[in-house]
Order: C-alpha cells, then structure tokens, then sequence
C-alpha cells in the first residue's frame, strides 16, 4: 500500500516545501512579510487531487521545513547555555519543529475533507487554520510563537483590526487572500477567471486598510494632548556565561548605574532596566549591590524599573522549602521599593521542567537559572498616579497578559526580556515583532528593555519609535505617553476566534448530513 503515487508525489512533496519555505521567509530576521500572502498557495495546489493521507503527509512537510526554519535557534540556546551535545540540540529542535507541524497536517487533512464534501475553501481554510492557530497558542501551555500575523508587523496600516479581532483576525485575512491567489491561478489555468472572489478580496483588504487609516490617525491625534512620561531604557549588553558568576555581579550593577545616570534627561522619569538585570536576590536587606541600586534611583531622582530572582519561603524548614520567582521591582526616586511582579507565564524547559520524571536529561536546560514558580496573577505596579503592567520576557508574545493589565487600568505596558540566550539568530527579531502587536490591542505604549537588545519603545499603533541593536551596551531615551483609549479586544477578547470556532462547527456538520465522497484514498 503506498501513500502516495510515484507520479503526482514528488512534485506535491516540491510544492509543501516551497510553501514550508515561504512561511519561514515571511518573518524577521530576514523575512519579508509580503510572502505569507502567497505562502499557502503551494500547498493549495499540492492538496487538489490529494487523499487525506496524502494532506496529512504533505501538511506535515510543509509545517516541518517551516518550523525548522522559524525554530532553528533552539538548537543554539540548548546547546550553548544548556550544555546538551549539539546531536541532542538537533534532536529537541526537530521535536518542537514535529510536534508545531501536527498543525499543518491537521490544516491540510481537514482542506481535503472539506473539499470532498463541498465545503469551498474561501470558507473552510481561514476558518481552519485560524482555530487551529488558536489552540496552538493555549495548548500545553500555549505557544503563539510567530502565528502567521506576526509576520506584518512593519504593516501598520494592516495590523490596526488587531485591536477588534485580536491577531486572529489578521491570519483569517492572510489565509483569505491565499485561497483566493491559489483559486485564481487555478482557474486562470483552466482558461476562465472567477471575478467574484477576487473582487471580494480586494474589498476586504481595503476595508481593513481603511479601518487602519483612520484609526492611526485618531490614535495619533489623541496623543498631541496625552501626558507624556520620560523614559529611559539600559541595556546593559551583559554576558550571559558571565552573568550570575558572583565575581562579576558588582561590575554588572556599575555598567547600569553609568548607563542610567548619563545624559539624563529630566527626573521624575522612569528608567527601565532588562529582565534579571540585578543578578542576585535584591530583596534581603544589608547587601552592597542592593544598596548601589537604591542609590541609583535616588540620585537620578527617577523611578527604576528591573529585575531580579527572588524567593519565598513556604514553610520554617531548610532550602527544600524556598520557591524561586522571576520578578521586577519598582524603586521610587527615593529608592524605596513600591512594587513588586512576579512572572506568571513561565518558559516550558527554560524556568520550569514539567514531566521531570520522564524526560530528567532536560533538567540541565535550568541550570544557572532555577525551577522557578509562577507568580499569583498580572497586577500593575503603581507609579505615582499611572498604573504599569510589566511582562517578562516570553509573556510578551501572549495576548491575555496584555489584556489583563488594560482591564486593571494599566496606563503602560514595560517588557523585560533577556534575549542574551539566542545569540546573533532570528530570536530575538521575531520577538520584537510579537510585542508590537500588545501595543495595538490595548492602545497602550510599550517600553521594551532587552539585556543584549532588541530594545524599543512602541506606541499604540505599533509603530517602533525608537530601538538599539543587537549586543550594544547603551541607553536609550525617549517619551511616551498616556493614552486612555478602550479596544473591544481588550474588553471582550476572542470572539472573533469564537466566530471562528463556531463556523468550522457547522462545516462538520453540513459534512456529516452529506453523503457525497471526501477523496479518502484507500490505494
């Protein structure tokens, strides 16, 4: 029995991997975000005579070379700060690469069936590669890293409708536009042209670019008569082999105090330092690093943001008893703490182990860092009268948090991050251009403060205003301002995905009462 046929296979197999690569090249570091509009066209075409096995197989491949090419820094991260032989960072990479291209055979099975049963595909392949997308973001944990609308993220004038449908609704148009290429390539080589959906299309796109005309401009126009807040960003370009090595900890806390009492710009401001940028335990008293920090804060005369480790003791036992948390503490200009977040959304194998017991090898990939426990929720710090919801690190990337803190009254959005763990690779790129996005769904600033960059401060369009390099030691300063501005996706959240969910319901059923073939090939 073979699952596929000597004579369409190879060029079906050729088609995946085109589309595979144009997924991957639709996003930074090198991408060109235009691709992902044609980047399921390939595909498309491989899957018109295909049986399911033959979709699922085909799906899978795309999704394998797409995600190898999206992923490929794992293998960096593992091998160089987790210690694993570069075999078994090759090994972990194709395993996450396998498991994110399950999606894609799911998508192009389900386009097959679909297809068999009448369904047509301007209807079934947005609605089933977004509620696909969608699961992939809350399962396990969630993982939205780089969903197909991250990849227009220098488009503002696209991108606005994120602030009604969430990035959902960016990806349901980008499948849209591809379904109808792949429909108008098709047809056009059957000698006709269907108008309708093309017509359709173009209409769709020139709404949503008109919605975001408007709403940069309304955005920009309430911000003239926004208070407006100083700003300054340290990146401190530290070492990660040498940073929690205690013979360089003093030298880490002088490099910042340099950077954040230079050039000052005003006081009063708040400065903004990376994630664990104090790399000890600030919170017990008496200790020479700390007390520099709080010195720092007072003499600059601005509100300091940073993080650092920290712990809680959850009994009167010895060491057993201490649960380590990933935190940010808030200094006032009298170098007082004012607030203290604990990371909620912790990295799966990077600050916590789950399934120790079945996978103890993995263990190494903390070391140096903890097993860390999730703080209790995302609750602003307070700032004077202004409300700031801080993400650390890799809760950047997840749409909730950012919400959360707009529900609360968060009047700025702070992300500390240390992207020192991906090196000179497309990580940290493809990070930033995550981020962008929580600023255009909560119509809040973002300031962005990386340890090796990429640093920045975006505003509530999206649009990145400033920025460092990579692996620059510097300050940057800049202002943002407070705008009060209500998003139905902040108040009401996924219901477009809702839609969504409930439209590829009622595909299944109509497929259920139908009796005609789905193209399942028994050969």
């Amino acid at each position: 029995m073979k699952l596929l046929r000597p004579h369409i296979g190879y060029m079906n197999l050729f088609l995946g991997v085109t589309s595979g690569v144009l997924f991957f090249l639709s996003f930074p570091k090198h991408g060109i975000g235009i691709l992902a509009w044609i980047s399921l066209v390939p595909l498309l075409f491989a899957l018109k005579d295909a049986g399911v096995k033959e979709g699922v197989i085909l799906g899978f491949v795309t999704g394998i070379v797409a995600n190898i090419g999206l992923m490929y820094w794992i293998t960096f991260v593992v091998v160089h700060y987790g210690y694993l032989p570069y075999y078994l960072g090759i090994v972990i990479m194709l395993l996450l690469a396998a498991y994110l291209s399950i999606y894609f055979a799911v998508f192009a099975a389900g386009m097959v069936y679909f297809a068999g049963k009448g369904i047509p595909r301007i209807i079934a392949a947005p609605v089933l590669w977004t509620c696909l997308e969608y699961v992939k973001s809350h399962f396990l944990t969630g993982f939205p890293w780089e969903n197909l609308a991250h990849s227009q993220y220098l488009y503002r004038t696209l991108i606005q409708v994120a602030d009604v449908t969430g990035t959902f609704g960016i990806t349901f148009l980008i499948v849209v536009v591809n379904v109808i290429t792949f429909d108008a390539i098709s047809n056009k080589l059957k000698g006709k042209l269907v108008w309708g959906e093309i017509v359709l299309g173009c209409c769709v796109v020139l709404m949503v670019s008109c919605y975001g005309y408007l709403k940069i401009q309304q955005i920009e126009e309430a911000g003239k008569t926004a208070e407006a807040l100083d700003v300054a960003i340290v990146q401190g370009n530290i070492d990660q082999n040498i940073k929690w090595n205690p013979r360089f900890q003093y030298e880490t806390i002088t490099a910042y105090k340099y950077l954040s009492l230079q050039k000052q710009s005003s006081r009063s401001g708040l400065t903004v330092w990376p994630e664990t940028a104090a790399p000890f335990f600030f919170q017990e008293e008496n200790n020479r690093m700390r007390d520099e920090i709080t010195s720092i804060a007072q003499t600059s005369g601005e509100w300091l943001l940073f993080g650092s480790p920290s712990y809680v003791k959850e009994c009167d036992g010895d060491d057993d008893c201490v649960a380590l948390l990933n935190s940010a503490f808030l200094l006032s200009p009298h170098g007082k703490v004012a607030g203290q977040y604990n990371k909620v959304h912790l990295v799966p194998y990077g600050e916590f182990v789950p399934l120790r017991t079945l996978f103890p090898f993995i263990s190494k990939l903390v070391v140096g860092v903890g097993d860390f426990r999730p703080g209790k929720g995302y609750y602003p710090l307070t700032m004077n009268r202004y409300k700031i919801g801080v993400l650390i690190c890799y809760e950047g990337i997840f749409p909730d948090a950012g919400r959360t803190y707009k529900k609360m009254g968060a009047d700025l959005l702070v992300n500390i991050t240390n992207d020192a763990w991906f090196g000179n690779t497309s990580a940290p790129y493809q990070h930033l251009s995550m981020t962008v996005f929580r600023a255009i769904e909560t119509r809040l600033y973002i300031v962005r403060s990386a340890n090796t960059g990429i640093s920045a401060v975006i505003d509530p369009t999206g649009r990145i205003v400033s920025k460092t390099d990579l692996f620059t030691r510097t300050a940057l300063r800049d202002r943002v301002k407070f705008i009060h501005y209500e998003t139905f996706y902040a108040t009401y959240g996924d219901v477009f995905t809702v839609i969504c969910m409930i439209s590829l319901l009622c595909c299944v059923l109509i497929t259920l009462k139908r009796r005609t073939g789905y193209g399942w090939r028994n050969s």
